[in-house]
């Protein structure tokens, strides 16, 4: 049973396209262009773009309120689907790289059709949480880099626990966050964004989880030898573990992977 995503349309009286907008890489989104064909739940489930769209708003209304709650100064992330490349405030980007956070324009990027790769490549199932975990990851360096966080971590080494790994550990832990509360998360009108989550939905993101560890991409996707010494977001077992931290304890505090001995 596919997720009930309740899309906040207007969010204080502003064009969605200014939260979330496709584009060619051709800079702002053209005339026409838009999202508004995102209305409701059910365009949430049939059509990738707009669930994009109602993860981004639906971790705007959960971070709201948790980062004051943490002592972070807490900014909306923006959010933008696009086909094949894209211009950012950190550069020019391609499809190839996957879904990314740009701290220099505090936005989300997403091609939906890194989606059908997930599955058909990387072997994570295609569960709306398979995805929409995707999305509260990347909303998650949002959160690091308000903190300061991203900024401050040493990312000049690799490895299981390297600066780098822990950074991604964290931002799968917040993915968990979002997971705790999503099902109690409302837009602004009081109405609950998702549906109870099951135990079917949090093993759909835990295969995505699975999916993107280093050591699965190195041996079971490009079928080489498992190099631990070169990781970069963490094994699969590491990001499993991380996510379910954040979705059994729901609390930021419960994500400091900088301060354990091992992460």
């Amino acid at each position: 049973v596919l997720l009930v995503v309740v899309i906040i349309y207007t969010l204080m009286g502003n064009n969605p396209l200014d939260l979330l907008g496709g584009s060619s890489g051709q800079g702002p989104v053209a005339e026409g262009s838009s999202l508004d064909h995102c209305l409701t739940g059910a365009d949430a489930n049939e059509q990738d773009d707009c669930l994009v769209q109602a993860t981004v708003e639906s971790g705007d209304s959960l971070w709201e309120r948790l980062g004051p709650e943490a002592g972070i100064d807490f900014v909306e992330a923006q959010g933008r689907v696009f086909s094949d490349t894209v211009q950012t405030g950190c550069g020019a980007a391609t499809a190839e790289v996957g879904p990314f956070y740009c701290p220099a324009d505090m936005t989300l990027y997403v091609d939906v059709s890194f989606f059908d790769s997930l599955s058909s490549q990387y072997g994570a199932d295609d569960g709306q949480l398979a995805k929409m975990y995707v999305v509260a990851h990347e909303y998650g360096h949002h959160i690091q880099h308000l903190d300061g966080t991203m900024e401050s971590a040493d990312r000049s080494q690799t490895g299981p626990q390297s600066g780098g790994v822990r950074l991604e550990l964290q931002a799968d832990c917040y993915a968990g966050v979002w997971a705790h509360h999503a099902a109690n998360t409302t837009d602004d009108d009081g109405n609950t964004m998702l549906l109870p989550l099951t135990a079917e939905d949090i093993e759909s993101a835990l295969s995505a989880a699975s999916a993107v560890g280093d050591d699965h991409i190195q041996a079971d996707v490009a079928g080489g030898e498992v190099q631990p010494e070169t990781w970069t977001h963490g094994s699969s077992e590491q990001r499993r573990s991380w996510f379910t931290t954040g979705y059994e304890e729901g609390t930021v505090g419960a994500c400091d992977t900088f301060s354990v001995p091992e992460v």
